[in-house]
């Protein structure tokens, strides 16, 4: 990219001067100037003449920090979004990018992490973009991705309980890679039990299975519901409630345990 100034005086020189002073380029930099406009004296001392213009200038690659930040503000400020800080580090192979917007953050997180997680993968395409070393990009606002976290484990605990109690699969509902691999995880904790995915593209959740071998804890009634805080089954009518699921498939299913820290948006059929 190149950065420049003009610089104007009664001389080439003084006008160059100005310019470079304004420029403020580093010292290593190899500044341009080229001469716009020479002086012109004033006719008889008194009438027109002009002052000398030059344009001073140098090339310079813009820092990958300083690029994301400036793509990252004119999003924000598109969002109706003035005034924002954001921070970027660099460790290893990850770009952490935090993001700080007074109490603005619902209009950036969006429903269920939907407009961050889009802020994300545009921030992705910006930063690997002619950059041979791919880098993986995890964009927070305020504390909203610890939040998410510690209420998708609270989901695949409880859950769990209940498919280790009655025996019954547990189907969850869609997520993205980034909350699938949580729940994944959250799951690989607990003894007794298992999970897999299942759909595809917007529509891929998560069922949660008692391991093979495991018997439920109820000793295996179907979990009928014999008192308040039971499943519901009625006899005949077949009415069962919202966690019912078909049995895991036989062969092993793949997980969601690959990508960057908080997930990414893909292309349709590009997930597991």
């Amino acid at each position: 990219m190149i950065k420049e100034v003009f610089g104007t005086g009664e001389t080439v020189v003084e006008a160059t001067e100005k310019a470079k002073a304004e420029l403020n380029a580093p010292e290593d930099a190899d500044v341009v100037v080229e001469v716009v406009e020479q002086p012109k004296k004033k006719t008889l001392g008194l009438f027109g003449g002009s002052p000398a213009k030059v344009r001073a200038y140098y090339e310079y690659e813009e820092d990958k920090f300083t690029k994301v930040k400036a793509y990252i503000t004119v999003i924000l400020e598109n969002l109706g979004i003035e005034e924002s800080e954001i921070t970027v580090k660099e460790e290893g192979e990850d770009l952490r990018i935090s993001i700080s917007c007074g109490d603005d953050y619902g209009s950036v997180i969006g429903r269920r992490g939907e407009t961050l997680d889009a802020i994300q993968y545009l921030v992705r395409l910006v930063v690997n973009r002619d950059h041979d070393e791919y880098k993986h990009v995890s964009i927070n606002v305020g504390n909203y991705r610890e939040k998410r976290e510690a209420t998708l484990r609270t989901l695949a605990k409880k859950n769990a309980s209940k498919v280790r109690k009655y025996g019954r699969n547990v189907v969850l509902e869609p997520m993205n890679p980034y909350e699938r691999r949580i729940i994944h995880t959250t799951i690989q904790e607990i003894e007794g039990v298992t999970s897999h995915s299942v759909g595809s593209d917007d529509d891929r959740k998560v069922v949660i299975t008692l391991e093979d071998g495991v018997k439920p804890l109820n000793g295996g009634n179907g979990g009928y519901n014999k008192g308040r805080g039971g499943y519901n089954k009625k006899r005949g009518g077949k009415s069962y409630d919202n966690y019912s699921a078909p049995a895991a498939p036989s062969r092993e299913p793949r997980k969601d345990f690959s990508g960057s820290l908080y997930g990414k948006i893909e292309a349709p059929k590009s997930e597991d």
